[in-house]
């Protein structure tokens, strides 16, 4: 069985995924939509793929058309999701899965009413680090793990200017300030990735912004934010925590290595860094750091990553890692670029493989909002100086 894939929104990062999808023995046709349309015949040119559509309504509307894929901007995919799916798509989206707990409930719902396929993409359930703590955790490595931090840490300077110029034309500044709160499914899903419980109540501490260049300042911004750096700590279902930081002004090399994990259990722990990861128990410490790197596949300077800022670049140019078990991806995927730590090819795959066979994907919706909810609540918390708030769950998924 194949099907018919149809990518909304041409920017920066869908036409490294229009490749992949385009390259999957599941997928038979790649179409393309954006607000631009120029953006949309551009990438459809260069990768020679099906066609374009007017609008994402002719889209939805063409049976020729079986599953979407939404990669714009990080504010819309809720609505986009939805309407998708009322129209008979199966859906894969970018995160974050939504901004409100209104939005999220009405996804799970309607997936549950349609048995259609929805998939968030979170990089982060692919990260080496986190794939590493599941099977350690899954081992009973760690003892009782009761402790994690994740962190996304990713400087404004290091090629976001650029990345939101790109996306958010004369206005940009305005949608700049998204709340990094509102972005926490990189931080939170590289935690509970590899550790199967989830958040039940949330502090968070948001830091205002001092830069005074019209980017994080509440006269201008859409979202009427000011914060630019934020930390929540997470209370979990079991007993333990979690804490995550989301910091857009902090001096650290995040095109090294923008997501972090670390775990803490009662027998053993383990500990990421830009360039080192160590793992720990009472008899002393491993350097695992190779284990967990991935090697790359693009050089950065390749002619197809022109458009994108020199800082964001290693994002789409890394390869697997050592952990990585690539023997179930298809041999189609062995010489093509991969990005975001290893995760685009295990991402794309079991998009294309829960679609085809009918089977929940591993971030299917219920798990979605367990990677996003949590940061919506932690945004709550800081706007109200870090009152600690309850967290909503929708439950597990139903079993097949």
């Amino acid at each position: 069985m194949t099907f018919s894939l149809g990518i909304v929104g041409a920017g920066q990062f869908s036409g490294q995924f229009a490749t992949l999808f385009q390259a999957h023995p599941g997928v038979r046709d790649v179409y393309v939509t954006d607000l631009l349309p120029e953006r949309a015949e551009q990438l459809v040119a260069a990768q020679g793929l099906a066609g374009t559509f007017p609008s994402y309504e002719a889209m939805l509307e063409s049976p020729a058309v079986d599953a979407v894929a939404v990669f714009t901007q990080r504010w819309t995919h809720g609505p986009l999701v939805l309407q998708g799916l009322a129209a008979g798509k199966h859906v894969y989206s970018a995160v974050p899965m939504a901004i409100t707990v209104e939005e999220m409930a009405a996804i799970i719902d309607a997936v549950r009413a349609t048995g259609l396929t929805y998939m968030m993409g979170e990089t982060s359930h692919y990260h080496p680090a986190t794939v590493h703590a599941r099977n350690q955790i899954a081992a009973g490595a760690f003892g009782r793990l009761f402790y994690a931090e994740g962190d996304y840490v990713h400087d404004m300077d290091l090629g976001f200017y650029q990345a939101y110029q790109y996306s958010g034309g004369e206005n940009w500044k305005a949608t700049a300030s998204y709340p990094p709160l509102l972005y926490p499914t990189h931080a939170v899903g590289g935690v509970l990735g590899a550790w199967q419980t989830h958040a039940v109540s949330v502090s968070a501490i948001g830091v205002r912004d001092e830069r005074g260049d019209g980017v994080f300042d509440r006269s201008v911004s859409q979202f009427d934010n000011d914060v630019s750096n934020a930390t929540a700590l997470f209370e979990v279902a079991g007993g333990g925590s979690f804490r995550t930081n989301e910091f857009r002004r902090v001096g650290y090399p995040s095109h090294i290595r923008e997501s972090r994990f670390r775990f803490f259990g009662t027998e053993a722990s383990m500990e990421q860094l830009a360039t080192v990861a160590l793992w720990q128990d009472k008899k002393g410490v491993e350097d695992i750091s190779e284990l967990l790197e991935p090697k790359p596949t693009l050089a950065p300077d390749d002619p197809s990553l022109a458009h994108i800022a020199p800082e964001l670049r290693a994002a789409f140019t890394s390869g697997s890692a050592p952990v990585h078990d690539r023997s179930r991806l298809p041999r189609e995927f062995d010489h093509l670029h991969n990005g975001h730590e290893g995760s685009h090819h295990f991402l794309v795959d079991d998009f294309v493989t829960a679609v085809t066979t009918r089977t929940l994907p591993p971030v299917n919706a219920w798990v979605a909002a367990r990677y996003t909810l949590p940061g919506v609540i932690a945004h709550e918390s800081a706007r109200q100086g870090g009152v600690r708030l309850e967290i909503p769950d929708f439950g597990d998924a139903p079993e097949a």
